[in-house]
């Protein structure tokens, strides 16, 4: 939503990218994406960032620009957001900006922007799809020195002041800033700008189109020589699903259907009698530093673990970064030595007080928890300190020394091993895919306040959570609801889960609808969850959906469409209401002790 009355022209910059679409990927045998042939498009983000754009500048008399960085094909990216409304392009491109990450590629971009400014405002899409680190924005605005506002879904301006209320996860913020700002703009913030006919590019005129080279923004370096991760091997993640299909319901059918469910659930992995303890730590070798976030006890204790699990293996210790409410007892069985307590959460004041601590002798790792929160953390201060930053990993180890990040790209389709070259190896984790290990005796513990530095501008006017995201992304068994189910029937579906203790979520279709809320939107453009079980109902079985589901144990579908792609992701289906099934199922794997 847009509500604009700027008081001047406003000159306005938005970053778009160019990325492959999902369906059409493929690895070649050198474990690298196969480019040749295949479609490619406007990032989905980016294209609400080009209508709001758009729609600001000529609210204000003033100019939107489109910048790209990539190689020359992605012009045409930026010909799509000419004829969407953009007044010109910006092509950073040249051989020495390949194999750029995300701090190489916010520099260029940052360089481009301070050569090509000043500006007003600085549009981006909340992440891209292909890589879904969601970093740029933040290494971006520290570059710039401008305030950061990520996850816009609702926008105003009145004069110089902008307002805004932002989508963090489970949370909602209502916030103001003074510009000039960089924002990141959630899905819903506006309808996406989009030309349905490709043909119509080469309409535009050369002349709107400026080439960025390496030369053009100074001695560098660029590309992978300033990139400070490394791209190790890279696999397909395929899931082995049983694909097992019963085309008539009877108790007998259901009978069978339970059975597999058991079988699975009995081999599941991470049991809670499987768990190790946390390891000693406290060594005199390298310090791993973690960040927490309030009122995220779960997602603190998996990092923490992990942590101590990382500086056991180089002889070091945990020191842990917290905000109110501390407790030195929990994080000490937890595996931290030590804890800094903040007395707030603002990202860029946290970023700097760290800084001015730890700047001189920065710590040998750090894992910081890949939410909202988290990736504006982790962005800033791996752009202060020059390090290498892998966003959104689901495994750490560490191999000679180093750390080693497993992260997945394309909805999940791949996962990478990212290496850092640099002193300081950084980690957004997403929530709920490590271990929480049996906690340790410990005793007391150094805890060092830390008064917040010099903030962001940011002003926070509300903030409220109409959920609990940890709730869905730690669940071990997620019933998922679709457009198929009657909103009508969602407490009989509530009561079903809470039979086996599960958790619903939802497919974009409903979250639109507003049947659930934001937080429950599993997929590409919602959350990635790994419940042991997952029960899908009333839903097709849309990609962008069952992505997000993908490395869930087992997967269980009811739907009365034969032919729905609902069955290519199950290990087990019946072709059936929803309600003639589920009930039954539930009861019985109640009985067999299939719950959370």
């Amino acid at each position: 939503m847009l509500d604009l009355q700027p008081s001047k022209p406003l000159r306005i910059a938005v970053l778009v990218k160019q990325i492959p679409k999902f369906e059409e990927m493929e690895l070649g045998s050198d474990g690298r994406l196969i480019r040749d042939s295949v479609e490619l498009h406007m990032n989905d983000y980016c294209r609400r960032a080009v209508r709001a754009g758009c729609e600001l500048a000529r609210a204000s008399a003033g100019t939107c620009t489109a910048i790209t960085l990539g190689p020359p094909e992605a012009e045409s990216v930026l010909r799509e957001a000419i004829l969407c409304g953009c007044e010109e392009g910006l092509h950073v491109c040249d051989p020495s900006f390949a194999g750029s990450d995300t701090l190489a590629t916010a520099r260029s971009l940052a360089s481009s922007l301070e050569l090509h400014g000043p500006w007003d405002l600085v549009l981006c899409g909340r992440n891209s799809i292909d890589s879904d680190t969601g970093q740029v924005p933040a290494q971006l605005a520290e570059l710039l020195g401008f305030p950061l506002l990520a996850g816009v879904r609702e926008l105003s301006i009145e004069g110089e002041t902008l307002r805004a209320l932002l989508e963090h996860n489970d949370e909602r913020v209502r916030t103001s800033v003074v510009l000039p700002a960089v924002l990141s703009c959630a899905e819903r913030l506006c309808d996406p700008c989009k030309i349905k006919e490709p043909s119509a590019w080469a309409t535009v005129a050369p002349g709107l189109l400026t080439r960025i080279s390496a030369s053009d923004l100074g001695s560098g370096p660029w590309g992978l020589a300033a990139s400070p991760t490394r791209v190790g091997e890279v696999n397909v993640f395929d899931v082995d699903r049983s694909g097992r299909r019963f085309d008539t319901c009877d108790e007998a059918t259901i009978s069978r259907m339970v059975e597999l469910v058991r079988s699975r659930w009995a081999n599941r992995e991470d049991r809670p009698n499987d768990r190790d303890p946390v390891p000693e730590t406290g060594g005199k070798g390298p310090t791993v530093l973690v960040f927490t976030e309030s009122d995220r006890q779960r997602t603190a204790a998996e990092l923490v673990g992990a942590a101590a699990r990382l500086a056991e293996s180089v002889g070091g210790s945990v020191t842990v970064v917290c905000a109110p409410p501390v407790e030195p007892t929990t994080l000490g069985s937890q595996g931290a030595d030590r804890i800094f307590a903040l007395d707030g959460d603002d990202e860029e004041a946290v970023v700097t007080t760290v800084d001015d601590v730890l700047g001189s002798d920065p710590p040998w790792g750090v894992l910081i928890p890949g939410t909202d929160w988290g990736r504006q953390v982790a962005g800033r201060l791996a752009a202060r300190w020059d390090a290498g930053l892998t966003g959104d990993a689901v495994d750490l180890e560490v191999r000679d020394g180093r750390l080693i990040a497993l992260k997945p790209a394309f909805g999940g389709r791949l996962v990478a091993e990212i290496s850092c070259l640099s002193p300081t190896q950084m980690a957004t984790v997403r929530p709920g895919v490590l271990q929480v290990s049996d906690p340790r005796a410990t005793g007391p513990i150094p805890v060092v306040e830390l008064p917040l530095g010099g903030g962001s501008g940011v002003q926070v006017e509300e903030r409220w959570r109409d959920d609990d995201a940890d709730t869905l992304i730690n669940a071990q068994v997620v019933i998922g609801v679709g457009r198929g189910v009657d909103p009508e029937d969602y407490p009989v579906i509530d009561g079903l889960a809470d039979r086996i203790g599960a958790v619903t979520c939802a497919t974009r279709k409903v979250t639109d609808e507003g049947w659930m809320p934001r937080a429950r939107q599993v997929g590409i453009t919602g959350h990635t969850i790994a419940p042991h079980l997952y029960i899908a109902v009333g839903t097709s079985g849309k990609f962008n959906h069952m992505i997000g589901v993908r490395s869930a144990g087992t997967i269980v579908g009811i739907n009365p469409d034969p032919k729905c792609e609902l069955w290519d992701w199950c290990d087990v289906g019946v072709i059936a209401e929803w309600h003639d099934v589920l009930e039954s199922l539930v009861e019985r794997l109640s009985a067999i002790g299939v719950n959370a």
